[in-house]
């Protein structure tokens, strides 16, 4: 007997590089779309030789087979939302930009990677305006740390008063809105600022500051890969995105600080992604 297919999956493309230790990268992007319960699909832009410790090496994709990837996503599967990470040079970001474009996508999340937590560059110098240009308008949030922030408006953040405008500066950049995480400050609190290009239909507020506890743990590789994939998960499963972001942040935490009880590698540890699932 043949079940009738009377259920759709909430899909999520992440548009990203491959972290072989699998702390961050597609793979974090993965575990987070399906902990949060989406279908993930990947496009790679990049592959990267690392582990808790660094990154070895990076070997690019040509930039025709990353368009060819994302048109086969899109043609069969269908896409609800986009999470874009480490895209290494201008080229890639050029064919992410062509394809978003020319297929439409909604709700596109970026991440701009630049620098990994061990101190590699992952983002070409010449890279960083083609980033700002073709793919910031075609955002619907980007989501910098302190350090992205600070490179892409050539001044520093430097103290939690400064993060609102920072915010608002990136914004003018030209995405829809602007999650500013101060994760890299020092307080007791996580702060996050989310500032929207106009107001929320249903809060009325453009601006958003959302609080977690600071964990006090090494093991937080791919902590920006998890956030934003999570929330392009919350996008495509239709929240707003303050309920999105608050969702994420949640998850985020949880996923911190239920990783900081695990050992793996020498270095900076990754989060635990199925956090919820495991005993």
């Amino acid at each position: 007997m043949q079940v009738e297919n009377d259920q759709s999956y909430d899909r999520v493309l992440t548009i990203a590089t491959s972290d072989s230790g699998g702390g961050a990268g597609v793979q974090a992007d993965l575990k987070t779309i399906s902990a949060l319960g989406c279908y993930g699909m990947s496009a790679f832009a990049a592959l990267t030789a690392q582990n808790t410790r660094e990154v070895r090496a990076i070997h690019e994709v040509p930039p025709e087979f990353l368009k060819d990837q994302i048109d086969v996503v899109v043609e069969d599967i269908g896409v609800d939302a986009v999470k874009i990470g480490m895209l290494f040079n201008g080229e890639l970001m050029e064919a992410v930009a062509e394809s978003i474009a020319r297929h439409n996508l909604q709700n596109i999340v970026l991440d701009p990677v630049m620098v990994s937590q061990s101190g590699a560059k992952l983002i070409k110098d010449e890279a960083v305006e083609t980033l700002r240009e073709q793919l910031f308008p075609l955002s619907d949030v980007i989501t910098p740390n302190l350090p992205e922030a600070e490179r892409l408006l050539e001044y520093s953040v430097e103290s939690q008063q400064q993060v609102e405008e920072a915010a608002r500066d990136l914004l003018e950049m030209g995405p829809k809105a602007v999650l500013l995480k101060g994760g890299h400050f020092r307080e007791d609190q996580s702060t996050d600022c989310l500032v929207l290009d106009k107001t929320d239909e249903k809060t009325g507020k453009d601006v958003f500051w959302f609080e977690a506890e600071r964990i006090q743990t090494d093991n937080t590789h791919g902590t920006g890969c998890t956030l934003s994939s999570a929330i392009a998960s919350g996008l495509a499963k239709g929240d707003t995105l303050p309920e999105a972001v608050d969702k994420a942040k949640v998850y985020i935490t949880g996923a911190i600080k239920a990783g900081s009880r695990y050992s793996i590698g020498s270095g900076g540890g990754p989060l635990h992604h199925f956090h919820n699932f495991w005993s």
